[in-house]
């Protein structure tokens, strides 16, 4: 675990005189979230299926930590492609050039790419956007002098701008997670990349993911499908997601409830996220969770995938968050669900001395994908189609 003395008191000394409640709630986070039995490595039984103990403290928790599970060099792969990526960001929100002149990342595309936010804000927090999702907005910290008039937040689409994120898409432990969680023929939910500079980076009010489902009469824990969640810095308790084990088997909760009862936005029994550089997190889209603005010295990005069941999205409304609300019929399923073979054979030409992962759908449909530069350029607007649900 890092040391991050310095940022927990930067942290606290923004809430004036609830610094020492702030100081006090961070180190006892930080204490019984490195107490949970929900992590380690990735691991398998004999027939090499996921280990039992990792779906069951998945199942109990809603989350896991899968510790130094990406290499070093697949890490530096991601972090050479976000300073790329970040090198050709706008010069500011709106901005269709970068700093050299260039035509901006994002600039010709028409999807969810993109996200800015005004330093330490909570934008979506009791607001309507995300279909009301955010119930209650957190603390706004004062940004210091000198921070720009917005940072940001959040790049939509990733695999469409970093060849890094399509071969980390493909890690064959992490896509037998996806089979393990929910079925051989699992589907794509969405992708992109979590940005939380170091005193800039804006909050996530608590929520919980899931929109279409709720009230659906087969309901369970896993109907919204799952985040997997890699650090390419690491994430602290500053900087990162705080949970609450356990509610992603309880429905939809009522977070304005919890927070009256808490008596502030420090609910009681959360946890942060502690990862070093390399740790994959699967989260449960249905746990309550948020993070705090971004008061310490640390910066966190993270790379965010998701899958669902193919049950969860056949025939399904969506839910018009990450892209436009249509019905996701088999046809549109399949165009989406290309992107796993691509994946999987861009890995293969990455690692070629690793075992790759069989996407069942694709072998029983003798589908041959092809991955190079054609296919990349291809990619273009592939998240137009995210069966967000």
């Amino acid at each position: 675990m890092q040391d991050i003395s310095r940022s927990i008191e930067a942290c606290a000394a923004y809430y004036g005189d609830d610094a020492a409640a702030v100081r006090r709630y961070i180190l006892d986070g930080q204490k019984r979230a490195m107490a949970l039995p929900n992590r380690g490595p990735l691991r398998f039984d004999k027939n090499g299926n996921i280990h039992s103990d990792i779906l069951a403290d998945y199942a109990t928790y809603g989350f896991y930590i899968f510790e130094d599970l990406l290499s070093a060099e697949e890490t530096n792969d991601l972090k050479n492609d976000l300073e790329a990526m970040r090198d050709n960001f706008p010069t500011e929100m709106g901005a269709t050039t970068d700093a050299k002149g260039r035509p901006a990342l994002g600039a010709d595309t028409t999807g969810f790419t993109l996200q800015w936010a005004k330093p330490l804000s909570d934008p979506l927090g009791g607001t309507a956007i995300a279909n009301g999702r955010h119930q209650v907005k957190l603390f706004e910290p004062k940004p210091d002098t000198g921070a720009p008039q917005a940072t940001p937040v959040y790049l939509g689409g990733s695999l469409q701008f970093s060849k890094a994120c399509v071969v980390t898409y493909a890690h064959p432990g992490l896509l037998k997670m996806a089979e393990a969680v929910n079925g051989p023929d699992f589907v794509p939910f969405h992708e992109g990349l979590f940005i939380k500079d170091a005193g800039l980076g804006a909050a996530v009010s608590w929520h919980q993911d899931g929109d279409t489902h709720w009230d659906n009469p087969d309901f369970d824990e896993n109907i919204h499908g799952f985040n997997f969640m890699g650090q390419v810095y690491g994430s602290t308790a500053v900087n990162g997601v705080w949970v609450l084990p356990g509610t992603h088997k309880q429905g939809r909760v009522d977070i304005v409830k919890l927070v009256k009862d808490a008596g502030s936005e420090r609910l009681p029994d959360a946890v942060p996220i502690i990862c070093n550089p390399g740790d994959v997190v699967i989260n449960n889209r249905q746990l309550v969770h948020g993070s705090f603005a971004n008061t310490g010295f640390e910066t966190r990005v993270t790379v965010n995938f998701g899958f669902h069941r193919h049950s969860s999205v056949l025939n399904i409304h969506g839910a018009g968050i990450h892209a436009e609300a249509v019905t996701f019929d088999e046809a549109f399923i399949k165009e989406r669900a290309r992107l796993i073979g691509i994946a999987i054979e861009a890995r293969k030409q990455r690692f070629p001395e690793e075992t790759s992962y069989e996407y069942a759908p694709d072998i029983e449909t003798n589908e041959q994908p092809v991955w190079n530069d054609t296919v990349f350029a291809s990619l273009k607007n592939y998240n137009l189609n995210d069966l967000s649900i």
